[in-house]
């Protein structure tokens, strides 16, 4: 092969050394290439967006890849996310599944792949925000202290953060018992559900703190914090927060007196 040049692919080649250079360059061309593919696919998915009807809604997450790449909601957490925000603004008879796939901008057949029913949506939606909401609610006492009294009154501080806010339309819960009143349905069960907990969690703060009946005193508290909810959805936040802090320092002192 010496003495006479062949040219491959822009490469002159004319030796057995030629050859093997040219294939070497050829080689690390297209790792390089490869490379870059790779590369602009990786940052594609990085700067990638959740589309919607409403524009670009970016959700990120942290990975060990990129300190930040987008992770879109699934439909069905999309739909229960717009079909909770439209229950609680407008109320479940008030919210139609036709609105609701206006907002989530999808198709009834997306609905009613994941969902047989506008019954079995509300009822999901309530599970969900049963967990969530009650998570929240009960990480923000114990943050406050360490101290059980001080925790204990801590309930009715949350509730004036959450009675704040400008996404507060009561209590999702009584509202849907409000709306649903045809008894041992799953709706109602799991709105009992909910508040049963919630008053489990009460009546386990104030047995943190000594009282001579806890259940009592618990149950107590939980009637002021739903009499306190209700009264702040339909006239005076801040009267009905206030009313309700004041008369649960006097449970709370009275039942650490015995």
């Amino acid at each position: 092969m010496k003495g006479k040049q062949i040219c491959f692919l822009g490469l002159e080649i004319d030796s057995p050394v030629s050859l093997f250079k040219a294939w070497v360059q050829i080689a690390e061309n297209h790792l390089t290439i490869c490379f870059l593919y790779i590369f602009h696919v990786l940052w594609e998915k990085y700067h990638s967006h959740v589309i919607d009807k409403g524009g670009s809604i970016p959700i990120f997450r942290e990975t060990n890849l990129f300190r930040r790449t987008a992770m879109p909601q699934s439909r069905r957490d999309h739909l229960m996310t717009v079909a909770r925000d439209l229950f609680m603004e407008h109320g479940f008879h008030g919210t139609g599944i036709d609105k609701i796939l206006g907002v989530a901008g999808v198709s009834k057949k997306t609905l009613y792949t994941h969902f047989r029913s506008k019954d079995e949506l509300i009822l999901a939606v309530l599970k969900e925000h049963d967990g969530s909401f009650r998570n929240h609610f009960m990480r923000q006492v114990e943050q406050t202290s360490s101290d059980p009294r001080t925790r204990l009154m801590a309930v009715f501080d949350v509730a004036e953060a959450w009675f704040e806010t400008p996404s507060f339309y009561g209590c999702v819960f009584i509202n849907a018992v409000g709306e649903y009143s045809k008894a041992d349905t799953p709706i109602r069960n799991a709105c009992r559900d909910f508040k049963q907990q919630m008053t489990d969690y009460i009546v386990r703060l104030a047995k943190e703190t000594g009282a001579a009946d806890p259940t009592s005193l618990g149950n107590q508290l939980s009637l002021l914090l739903e009499g306190a909810i209700v009264t702040a959805q339909v006239s005076d936040r801040e009267i009905a927060i206030d009313s309700a802090r004041s008369a649960a320092a006097i449970l709370i002192d009275k039942a650490l007196e015995n």
